[in-house]
């Protein structure tokens, strides 16, 4: 039970959150030329190291993240990759009507908005410390945050 309690579940919400960054890194590889198409849209000096930069944070983050090694940090700088790459490349705003059914900016304000959705995560990593046990959260499973009800009547 102490496996499953406080390791395997942690482990697996670790992997659901950064599984989709190492398969991102190594499409940029694959289809180099469509990644630094991308990149160069930012108009930005240096789209290539950007790009060889985003391809080592996408595969050695996630790997630091799943594993416990460095996670902090890892997590932080990956948080800090899903801001840039929502502001840079996810400008919905740019483009009229972006609320349309077929306006080109809806895909872009998704894509913004799931970046700020998986900082939100890391940003849990960087700040979050160790996971609470799964026994916890089963018999507390409206709220564990430091602020809710059942911490207060505690105090």
């Amino acid at each position: 039970m102490i496996f499953l309690n406080l390791w395997l579940i942690p482990f697996i919400a670790r992997l659901c959150l950064v599984v989709m960054f190492p398969f991102s890194g190594y499409d940029k590889i694959v289809h180099w030329d469509t990644a630094m198409s991308q990149a160069s849209s930012a108009k930005l000096p240096g789209a290539r190291w950007m790009l060889i930069a985003a391809i080592i944070i996408e595969i050695t983050t996630p790997v630091c993240i799943v594993l416990g090694w460095h996670d902090r940090l890892a997590a932080f700088l990956l948080a800090g990759f899903c801001v840039v790459t929502a502001l840079l490349y996810h400008p919905f705003w740019d483009f009229p009507g972006f609320w349309e059914k077929d306006g080109v900016g809806r895909g872009h304000f998704w894509d913004f908005l799931k970046n700020f959705g998986l900082t939100g995560g890391l940003l849990l990593v960087v700040v979050g410390g160790v996971p609470a046990p799964a026994l916890h959260v089963v018999n507390h499973p409206l709220s564990n945050a430091p602020y809710s009800a059942h911490s207060r009547s505690h105090l």
